[in-house]
């Protein structure tokens, strides 16, 4: 797999950033879902730009619609990267066939070589305890349970208007406190922050809502979903290169342009930038 030093133009300095397995600066990408690709669309994307995707995430459930040798060897794919692989939020749907089907899922997300099952509630009512113990059933299954928090009811489908979302509502910010705090307790690898009712579908973004966050929990243990270039371009001008940050598969450059310090906005472009002590 390459490493920074094995890109063009190695000679530039570029801002300083962890190689894979990183601990800050995580990228998440989706897998298909907006649109259908396999393997041969997969390892282009890797092999361009493996070095920057930490993580692939199958949303929508997708992986449940294709054949299990398919799913077994995109994942295995990514893995030839050292890019981890999540469900993507699924298990709500699971939830709502009933609960029995739990275990035969987390089974079966073993058997096809994922290793984040993304624990969300954002279309069922769930209470916390319940969410709890989902991140515990996940670990025991030995996968690492990934919890999506918001505050929009409803949310986590990326076609619900906004209209939609403001008849339904938002949570308050510290019900969502309170149950990441109890998730990571409990073992949650990282908090999934749900954008909708934050940053999307919104008339005014609720910075006040992602502040908060940032000041219960730090960046490193949290990823937001930036759906949107804007968003991503404003988690990194007001939190740096090392933001954990979920986007669609075809922003990766975009991103990483930002993050490098090689490309942006007029707003970002020469900008961003980064300190590493010499020791």
């Amino acid at each position: 797999m390459a490493t920074f030093k094995d890109r063009a133009c190695s000679f530039l300095p570029l801002n300083n950033r962890e190689q894979k397995p990183r601990s800050s600066g995580l990228t998440e990408v989706r897998g298909p879902y907006y649109s259908s690709y396999g393997k041969r669309h997969l390892e282009d994307l890797l092999e361009t730009m493996g070095m920057y995707i930490d993580i692939l995430k199958f949303a929508g459930g997708s992986f449940a619609l294709m054949p299990k040798d398919v799913v077994i060897d995109l994942n295995k794919t990514a893995h030839n990267y050292n890019t981890e692989v999540s469900t993507g939020g699924f298990i709500e749907r699971v939830l709502s066939y009933g609960p029995q089907y739990v275990d035969q899922y987390l089974t079966e997300c073993k058997e096809l070589g994922f290793d984040i099952v993304e624990v969300s509630s954002g279309f069922i009512s769930l209470p916390t305890k319940d969410v709890v113990s989902l991140v515990n059933k996940v670990q025991d299954f030995d996968l690492k349970p990934k919890p999506e928090v918001g505050i929009q009811f409803g949310a986590g489908g990326g076609i619900t208007t906004s209209a939609e979302h403001e008849s339904e509502g938002t949570k308050s910010v510290s019900q969502l406190i309170n149950q990441g705090r109890k998730c990571l307790e409990a073992g949650a690898w990282r908090l999934m922050i749900e954008s909708e009712g934050i940053t999307e579908q919104v008339t005014k973004w609720r910075t006040d809502v992602i502040a908060e966050i940032v000041d219960n929990f730090g960046l490193e243990r949290v990823m937001f979903e930036a759906a949107d270039p804007e968003v991503f371009e404003w988690y990194i001008k007001n939190f740096g290169i090392d933001v954990n940050l979920f986007v669609d598969h075809s922003q990766i450059v975009q991103l990483e342009s930002l993050r490098s310090g090689t490309w942006g906005s007029k707003s970002s472009w020469g900008r961003i930038t980064s300190y590493k002590p010499t020791l």
